[in-house]
């Protein structure tokens, strides 16, 4: 998916909120509301809210609001949410087999479709996902896949360079390791620990 926004990063970390927000209110029968009123759902400044829309175009009218099946479908859009994203994992420890069996995909962008392991006794299926060896990764290759989520702790830039090779143009990365990334592919790297102490220090200041 292109977006054409320039969107800063805080700012779209905001759109998944605002987006969880506007389906629970449409699923109350809500069909129009103001930044106001969405500022007491996210918990969000509704200044924050207005500057955050305005990125992607005129979405309301001052006085009346915002219509919420507007812009459910703008952020579907832009998020991707319409899209059946093929997506495959490399790396079938107790991390990978539990994406493996979370059952929720059909809430997100798309799905896992296979996944890929070098040891030979993770091969086979798991939840109705077939994995198989890392060698094979050209010959299993789904059509048209562009995402990779990478759970593993060896040979991290070896099977990213692999991936990248078969025509991966982002990973979803859990090693934490420094990866070296070519011109147009992109690298996001999910740091839990981080996350625990950013969340820690919020909690001391409050």
């Amino acid at each position: 998916m292109t977006n054409k926004y320039d969107v800063p990063k805080a700012t779209m970390k905001r759109y998944p909120v605002y987006l969880k927000a506007l389906k629970k209110l449409k699923s109350e029968g809500i069909e129009r509301i103001l930044s106001r009123e969405l500022a007491e759902v996210c918990d969000i400044q509704a200044t924050t809210i207005r500057r955050d829309f305005s990125f992607i175009g005129s979405l309301g009218k001052q006085g009346y609001g915002y219509d919420v099946d507007t812009l459910i479908e703008t952020f579907n859009h832009l998020l991707g949410m319409n899209y059946e994203e093929k997506i495959i994992l490399v790396g079938i420890g107790n991390l990978g087999k539990a994406l493996l069996n979370y059952d929720r995909w059909d809430l997100g962008v798309g799905e896992i479709v296979c996944g890929f392991d070098s040891n030979p006794d993770k091969l086979g299926e798991i939840n109705g996902i077939p994995v198989y060896h890392i060698n094979d990764l050209k010959t299993h290759m789904p059509a048209n896949c562009r995402v990779a989520i990478l759970t593993i702790s060896e040979d991290i830039q070896e099977t990213v360079d692999l991936l990248i090779e078969n025509g991966i143009k982002g990973v979803i990365d859990f090693s934490h390791e420094h990866i070296q990334m070519p011109k147009g592919a992109i690298l996001k790297q999910v740091d839990v620990i981080s996350a625990i102490q950013e969340l820690i220090f919020q909690a001391n200041n409050l």
